[in-house]
């Protein structure tokens, strides 16, 4: 009987006559061959076993003896999907969520019309959704959040009244689900009559509201006379919601003072302009120095720079009282002074954390490609979806390149999902930034560890701020006296 349909033949116990699957064994083959690293349970998927109704991870019909589920979430699967799942003609459940798949979702899945629930979100899948899902008249639930998917919404699957769809975290696609998308010619579509009558009324303020944001600026060069500041507008929008976001930020800035925080010193609160005014910090952002000058930034550099931006959020998270998630950590959100010393900033979108709680919310806040898969998932943030950002920064500052950098994009990753990739072929070492000058390689290696703890799917298994503090002291840096709760007002 040939079982994998590679012309093998095996000859089944005569006590067992109907203990084997015929015609889609090798289906199961081939999508663990396309499989290029997993947590080992593949390695289980034997090729020579007489019944793949046994491997872990597959549910088959008792009497047909068919493949009716695959559930493989959470086993860090990296490589692409194969499209001959679509073989599995029978398969009612597939689950393959939380793992570091990249590639397109197979069309092939279309053939699968007993399917009744999909689940591929928290991977880095890219590309469309495919049409031929819109045939799935059984389909109840089909979950693709926290790709990197593109393109519009299938108008097919809007046919399936049962189906209960999420497609959060794909910032490249559109549809009424989730975002307008834009016409062929890159531009939205045109306004209608209600849109331009909107428009013109906007336009009455248009004098108001300059001569507010003049006046906010004289403001901030009357300050210049003082010292050197830099100033952040808040909102587009005028109304009581932003005046409480001023509010929420100003309460949180003016209790905490730290060498790793930007100080607030003032801020402006008219109808029409809302500015927090900081002080000045002449190197700019981590980004700029990053992608626009990185020669600039030696190893040495960029581990101090890495120390600050821990030191900074470390005190966020267990020195203040309530404490802090700031919930926005990346690169553009780390000033550096002018001997390239870290202060983090931004707390717009920070919440206070009372203690033994988490902040919960339905909105989620924070910059694409930083954000953890939970997060993404649920809105629920906390102090380890704040971890899995820094554990981004780092590997930002290490590689030199943005998380969501086109060289990750074109192999459908982010730099999270780069660097599992080489963990798995043992080559993390090649994801260090080649303009970076001087790189030790004992550091670099206990930097990688620190990062690949901080970017765990699983969120129990990062360390808090604190420990990654300890550990870049005691590993990384010379070893010197802890000032983690060392603070100055100026």
């Amino acid at each position: 009987m040939d079982v994998f349909g590679d012309g093998t033949k095996h000859i089944p116990p005569k006590s067992h006559p109907q203990q084997r699957i015929t015609g889609v064994g090798q289906a199961l083959v081939n999508f663990r061959t396309a499989i290029i690293s997993s947590d080992g349970i593949l390695q289980q998927w034997r090729p020579e076993d007489e019944d793949p109704c046994r491997w872990k991870g597959v549910k088959c019909d008792l009497k047909s003896k068919r493949v009716t589920a695959l559930s493989l979430p959470n086993h860090k699967l990296s490589g692409p999907i194969s499209s001959d799942l679509g073989k599995l003609e029978s398969l009612q459940f597939l689950a393959l969520h939380d793992n570091n798949l990249y590639g397109a979702i197979p069309p092939e899945l279309g053939n699968c019309t007993q399917l009744q629930s999909i689940f591929l979100q928290g991977n880095y899948l890219s590309g469309l959704i495919p049409s031929e899902l819109g045939n799935l008249s059984q389909l109840e639930s089909l979950d693709v959040s926290s790709n990197s998917l593109s393109g519009s919404i299938p108008a097919s699957l809007g046919k399936l009244s049962k189906l209960l769809k999420f497609f959060v975290g794909n910032r490249g696609l559109c549809g009424t689900q989730i975002q307008i998308c834009k016409n062929d010619g890159g531009g939205s579509s045109r306004p209608t009559d209600s849109a331009q009558f909107q428009a013109k009324k906007n336009s009455g303020r248009l004098l108001i509201s300059a001569l507010a944001t003049v006046g906010a600026l004289l403001l901030v060069a009357l300050m210049c006379f003082w010292g050197c500041f830099l100033y952040k507008r808040l909102g587009k929008n005028d109304g009581k919601g932003l005046a409480m976001d001023v509010s929420g930020e100003l309460e949180i800035l003016g209790s905490i003072k730290h060498r790793y925080l930007v100080n607030l010193r003032g801020y402006c609160n008219s109808p029409t302009s809302k500015l927090l005014i900081y002080d000045f910090l002449s190197g700019g952002s981590l980004d700029e120095a990053l992608h626009e000058r990185a020669e600039q930034l030696d190893w040495e550099a960029r581990l101090n720079i890495i120390m600050g931006a821990a030191k900074g959020l470390a005190y966020l998270h267990h020195d203040c009282s309530p404490r802090i998630i700031h919930r926005d950590i990346k690169s553009s959100n780390i000033l550096l002074d002018g001997n390239f010393e870290a202060r983090v900033s931004d707390f717009g979108l920070a919440k206070l954390l009372e203690d033994e709680e988490s902040h919960i919310t339905t909105i989620v806040a924070g910059t694409f490609g930083y954000l953890a898969p939970e997060y993404m998932q649920s809105g629920r943030a906390t102090e380890k979806t704040d971890v899995y950002s820094f554990g981004v920064l780092v590997l930002e500052i290490v590689s030199g390149k943005r998380p969501t950098d086109a060289s990750f994009i074109e192999k459908g990753l982010n730099i999270v999902g780069w660097l599992n990739y080489l963990v798995s072929e043992n080559r993390q070492r090649e994801i260090v930034d080649l303009h970076c000058e001087r790189v030790q390689t004992e550091s670099l290696d206990a930097i990688l560890s620190i990062a690949i703890q901080c970017v765990s799917s699983c969120p129990e298994d990062r360390p808090t701020m604190h420990r990654v503090v300890q550990i870049l002291e005691s590993e990384v840096m010379t070893p010197c006296p802890s000032d983690f709760y060392d603070s100055s007002s100026d």
